[in-house]
């Protein structure tokens, strides 16, 4: 799975990544154990990051019976069943979020749409800093297609992660598009896809990005929690104005 220079990163890193749980949500819009393009991306990421100690899980949303909305549980409104909160619950222990999704009509699929709002549904959770509960986690994501649109629906999933208080590190996306129009997938032999250097290099790139990120977070503690507590501005603290109990 992995070429010679990405092993070879991995057996020289001279980091500690134990203890970082990573979690990749593979938006597509097939069930398992149907074959998915988006899958072989996440392969290459996933292998390098357990192979350097961290754990990871992987989830395809469209798996679950997930329903429409932006409250953190549907069924108190007006749906019958609703999965994500036990989802959230496994989403939510990762230190490592990677979003990943396929292009239909040069945008993310409606699985990664749906999967951005029921994350933003979880707005009001906090951490025990009083912080929003994504602080001090990181995000990235993978974009796969047969079409254009993978810079568009990057900077939509990385704009998203950013505004749900996820840490965006430098190139904290990849994805590899085939030829305009129809035509192979990433996994469709001959597409040249899991050969592509580019796709390859960027990839690796948002992988150590993201586990170099995750790890400096979690040795500081995560975001200083000065000027950014939720809780403590809900209270009437101004960061601006001397405060005792909030120094």
């Amino acid at each position: 799975m992995l070429n010679d220079v990405q092993q070879q990163w991995c057996d020289e890193h001279p980091w500690d990544f134990s203890g970082l749980r990573a979690m990749f949500l593979n938006c597509t819009l097939k069930k398992t154990p149907e074959m998915s393009h988006t899958e072989g991306l996440i392969r290459i990421s996933r292998e390098i990051m357990e192979r350097v100690g961290v754990s990871s899980e992987l989830i395809r949303p469209v798996d679950h019976d997930i329903a429409a909305g932006v409250y953190p549980d549907m069924t108190e409104h007006g749906w019958d069943r609703d999965e994500w909160p036990a989802l959230y619950e496994r989403v939510r222990r990762a230190d490592i979020l990677v979003l990943t999704t396929p292009i239909w009509l040069g945008e993310k699929s409606s699985v990664a749409t749906k999967v951005v709002e029921r994350l933003y549904a979880q707005s009001g959770d906090l951490n025990d800093a009083g912080q929003y509960a994504t602080y001090g986690k990181v995000g990235g994501c993978l974009i796969t297609g047969d079409e254009d649109g993978a810079k568009h629906c990057a900077m939509n999933l990385l704009y998203s992660l950013q505004h749900l208080g996820y840490t965006v590190p430098p190139q904290a996306d990849a994805g590899w598009v085939g030829e305009a129009g129809p035509g192979p997938s990433y996994r469709d032999p001959g597409s040249g896809g899991p050969e592509n250097d580019f796709t390859n290099r960027n990839t690796t790139f948002m992988t150590w990005n993201l586990l170099h990120l995750a790890r400096m977070l979690k040795e500081a503690g995560g975001i200083p929690a000065h000027g950014n507590q939720r809780s403590a501005w809900e209270a009437g603290c101004r960061f601006d104005a001397p405060d005792p109990e909030y120094r």
